[in-house]
C-alpha cells in the first residue's frame, strides 16, 4: 500500500458515516491532505460543494449493494483545486460475507484522455475534449444527441447487475456502428453521440436512425430484454461552447424522459429554463427543513366493506416560496442525488410520529399512519435506531406507523435491508411495498422480506370493471396476501364499481379519488370528525377543491 502509484483510502463500513480508517503517502500527495485529516471523514468530503455529479449515484449504489465500481469524479484537493479522480472502489467481506470495508484507488486523469472502463466509449471528459478540438468551417453545424434507456434499474434489481452491464456494452457496440464524430457514455445509463452535420434539417432523421438502431431487443447472457430509450437532442456550430450544447440535450433528454412514450426531444429554450429550475431547487432543497417548507398531505384509506376511514398514507409537499406546493416527483430524485434525503426523512418520520400521537390520543380504534421512505435512508444510516428514537421522543406507539417502500427502488442484495425490516417489526412498525406488481422481481420479496402490507399499483386497479386479466392478477395478489398474513390495500380506486369488485376480490382496504384527495391537515382533521367516508356530502364538497394528480394522490 505504501509503495502504490495510486491513491488508497480504506473506509470502514461498519462505523457510523463509513469513515475513512487509513490512506497511502500516493493519496496524501494526490489529494494535498494529511493521513490525520482524511482520517474519520466520509470519502464524500473530497467532492466539496459539487454534488450533482451523475456518477455520485453510482458509488451510493456501490457502497450500498457492497459491489465494485469505477467511475471518474470531479474531486477537489486541500488547495481548492479542481482534478478529475478515476476511482475505482472493491469491497471487502468477512467470513460470514458480509462487507466490512471498501478499499477506493483514486488516481488524477486530469490530463488523461477520458476513456469510459466499462463500454470503452468515450467519457463524459472525452466528449467534451473531443467536441472542443474539432476544427471545421465555421458553418458546419454540430448535433449532439442524449439517449437513456428507460427503467434501467428495473434492469439491474430484476436480472442483476452483471445483466445490466452487459446490456450497456451491447447498446454502447451499436452505437459505435454509427457515423458519429463521437460516441460516449455520460451516465450510469446515458450515451452522448455527437455528428457532423451539412444540413441542419436531417436532424430529426439522424435522430430517429439512432433510435431504430436500439429498437431490436438486446440478446444477452441469460436475458432477452426489449428496451426502451429515451432521446433529447440540440443543434448547435462545431466551435461553439460543447458543454453548453451537450447541457441543452441534456435538458431535452428529461423532458423526454417526463412525456409518455418517451418520445425524442429537441431542444428548446423553456428546457433550459427548467434545467435551470432544478439546479436552484437542488440547492434550495437543502435548507427547505431548517426554513419549515415541508409538510405533508393525507390522503385517506378506507374500509372497502364498512366505508370507516382506518388509516392515511402522508404524502410529503414542498411550499417551495418561488414555486410554489411542489409534489414529491419534483424533488425527491434530487434529494437523492444530493443526500438531503436523510435530513428529510428524518423530518419525516419524527413529524409524522408527532401527528400521529396527536391524532390517536384518546381514539377508541387509531388511525394507522404510512409514510414513503427511501430504499437510501436503509442504505446510508441505521434505520432501526432511528425508528427507535423517534418513538421514545414523541411517544407514538410502533403500531400507528408504517412505511411504504417503492417496489422498482428495492435492491437485488438485500441482506441488510431484510434483518431492519425484521428488527422494525418486531418493534411493531408495518413494511409495505409501495406499487406492487409493477417490476421485475415483486414475487421474491414476499419471500424475503416480513412484509405487513403490499399496495396493488393503481394500474391494476383502473378500469378492473371490464378487464378479466386485471380482475385475475388482483385475486391472486389478494389470495398471496392472505396466504401469508400480509394486508393488501387497493390504489387508485375512482368509481364504485372499482370499490365493488376490490371488495368481492377479497381486498379489504382502498384509497383514491373516490373516497378523497389528498388533505392539508385542517381538511384532514373535519374528515377524522366525519368518521364514515362514503356520504356523498363530503365527495360533492371534495369534488370542488379536488387536487390535481394520479388517483392514489401520489
Amino acid at each position: 500500500m505504501a509503495q502504490c502509484a495510486d491513491g488508497v483510502l480504506i473506509a470502514d463500513m461498519r462505523l457510523r458515516g463509513q469513515p475513512i480508517v487509513q490512506v497511502n503517502p500516493a493519496f496524501e500527495a494526490i489529494t494535498g491532505y494529511a493521513a490525520v485529516e482524511a482520517i474519520g471523514k466520509n470519502c464524500r468530503y473530497l467532492q466539496g460543494s459539487d454534488r450533482l455529479q451523475p456518477e455520485i449515484a453510482e458509488v451510493r449504489a456501490s457502497l450500498a449493494e457492497g459491489r465494485p465500481c469505477s467511475v471518474t469524479l470531479r474531486n477537489y484537493r486541500r488547495d481548492g483545486t479542481l482534478f478529475r479522480n478515476a476511482l475505482r472502489l472493491t469491497p471487502l467481506r468477512d467470513e460470514a460475507g458480509e462487507v466490512t470495508h471498501f478499499v477506493g484507488l483514486i488516481r488524477d486523469v486530469t490530463q488523461a484522455a477520458g476513456v469510459d472502463r466499462l463500454t470503452g466509449l468515450l467519457d463524459r471528459y472525452g466528449l467534451l475534449d473531443r467536441l472542443s478540438a474539432l476544427e471545421a468551417p465555421a458553418a458546419t453545424a454540430l448535433l449532439v444527441v442524449k439517449v437513456d434507456i428507460v427503467q434501467f434499474h428495473d434492469v439491474n434489481n430484476g436480472f442483476g447487475y452483471d445483466i445490466g452491464d452487459a446490456l450497456l456494452r451491447s447498446a454502447a457496440a451499436r452505437l459505435a456502428t454509427l457515423p458519429a464524430i463521437a460516441v460516449s457514455r455520460v451516465g450510469s445509463n446515458s450515451f452522448a453521440l455527437a455528428f457532423e452535420m451539412s444540413d441542419p434539417r436531417r436532424s430529426d432523421r439522424v435522430v430517429e436512425d439512432v433510435l431504430e438502431l436500439l429498437k431490436p431487443r438486446f440478446v444477452l447472457p441469460g436475458a432477452s430484454l426489449a428496451v426502451q430509450f429515451a432521446a433529447g437532442y440540440a443543434l448547435g456550430l462545431v466551435g461553439a461552447d460543447a458543454l453548453q450544447l451537450v447541457r441543452q440535450a441534456g435538458a431535452a433528454l428529461q423532458r423526454s424522459k417526463t412525456t409518455p412514450a418517451y418520445p425524442p426531444h429537441a431542444f428548446v429554450a423553456a428546457d433550459e429554463r427548467d434545467a435551470r429550475n432544478r439546479t436552484r431547487l437542488a440547492s434550495e432543497l437543502q435548507i427547505a427543513v431548517a426554513n419549515q417548507e415541508l409538510l405533508f398531505h393525507y390522503q385517506p384509506q378506507v374500509d372497502l366493506g364498512t366505508g370507516q376511514l382506518v388509516g392515511a398514507e402522508a404524502l410529503l409537499r414542498w411550499n417551495h416560496g418561488a414555486f410554489g406546493l411542489q409534489p414529491p416527483g419534483r424533488f425527491i430524485g434530487i434529494a437523492e442525488e444530493t443526500g438531503a434525503i436523510l435530513e428529510i426523512g428524518a423530518w419525516g418520520l419524527r413529524t409524522l410520529a408527532a401527528y400521529a400521537t396527536q391524532v390517536n390520543r384518546g381514539r377508541r380504534t387509531p388511525i394507522r399512519f404510512s409514510l414513503n421512505v427511501s430504499v437510501m435512508e436503509f442504505m446510508q444510516r441505521d434505520m432501526v435506531a432511528l425508528v427507535r428514537q423517534v418513538l421514545d421522543e414523541t411517544g407514538c406507539d410502533a403500531d400507528w406507523l408504517t412505511l411504504e417502500l417503492t417496489e422498482n427502488l428495492m435492491v437485488t442484495e438485500p441482506e441488510n435491508i431484510r434483518r431492519a425490516f425484521e428488527e422494525l417489526r418486531r418493534l411493531g412498525i408495518g413494511i409495505s411495498i409501495d406499487d406492487f406488481g409493477t417490476g421485475y422481481s415483486n414475487l421474491r420479496y414476499l419471500e424475503r422480506f416480513p412484509l405487513s402490507e403490499i399496495k396493488v399499483d393503481r394500474s391494476f386497479v383502473h378500469d378492473v370493471a371490464h378487464s378479466v386479466a386485471k380482475r385475475v392478477i388482483v385475486e391472486s395478489i389478494v389470495k398471496l396476501g392472505a396466504a401469508l398474513d400480509i394486508r393488501v390495500v387497493a390504489e387508485g380506486i375512482e368509481t364504485q364499481a372499482e370499490r365493488a369488485i376490490m371488495r368481492t376480490l377479497g381486498c379489504s382496504v382502498g384509497q383514491g379519488y373516490l373516497f378523497s384527495a389528498p388533505l392539508d391537515e385542517s381538511e384532514f382533521h373535519k374528515l377524522l370528525n366525519e368518521g364514515l367516508i362514503l356520504r356523498e356530502a363530503w365527495n360533492a364538497r371534495r369534488l370542488l377543491t379536488m387536487l390535481d394528480g394520479d388517483g392514489d394522490g401520489v
